[in-house]
């Protein structure tokens, strides 16, 4: 494992050589989290870099336009996002949330009843996938994937209040979603 992170250091090194330096430190600052959003997608690490090296070519080629919208984060966000869903299709798969959450919920075999917690975990991301699109982003970044407020909000390019505000939101539409999956 130690040397694919190494082999995967050096082309992301080599790759970025000799690109402006501003798109280097927006790619330095983005693509793990990228990464992070696009594995939940597709369900494996060379999908998803494939889809994010991918999503970092197109806004290469269009960079200096990128840098005049007025959020280049949330829309370099959303191409990654476009690119992972264009794999996913041209593979023929939908997205792996849901496969995800089975084997990250089979890790929890020291639980006290670890049949009712992966049915639990499951209904959980069961609901998740029925949040609106912004709302499942905050909630795998903050909660599935541990990156702060802050983080989250530099990644999707909103701001930190608007974050707390979405993650608020989505709290109450998977309480609800829950509460009617329990009766």
């Amino acid at each position: 494992m130690t040397h694919d992170f190494l082999r995967s250091q050096r082309h992301i090194t080599s790759m970025t050589t000799g690109l402006p330096a501003d798109f280097r430190a927006f790619h330095q600052l983005h693509r793990k989290a990228y990464i992070d959003r696009a594995m939940v997608y597709l369900g494996n690490h060379a999908d998803a870099e494939e889809a994010v090296d991918a999503a970092f070519e197109q806004l290469l080629r269009c960079w200096p336009k990128v840098l005049r919208m007025e959020n280049p984060a949330a829309y370099a966000w959303k191409v990654m996002k476009n690119r992972a869903i264009d794999l996913a299709r041209a593979r023929n798969r939908g997205p792996a949330l849901l496969d995800n959450a089975t084997f990250e919920t089979a890790m929890l075999k020291d639980a006290v009843d670890p049949i009712a917690m992966l049915e639990e975990s499951l209904n959980l991301y069961q609901a998740i996938k029925q949040l609106p699109e912004r709302q499942q982003d905050v909630v795998i970044l903050l909660h599935c994937r541990g990156y702060s407020v802050a983080e989250t909000a530099t990644h999707l390019g909103i701001t930190e209040a608007g974050v707390r505000s979405t993650a608020r939101y989505a709290r109450r539409r998977l309480q609800q979603l829950l509460a009617k999956e329990h009766r």
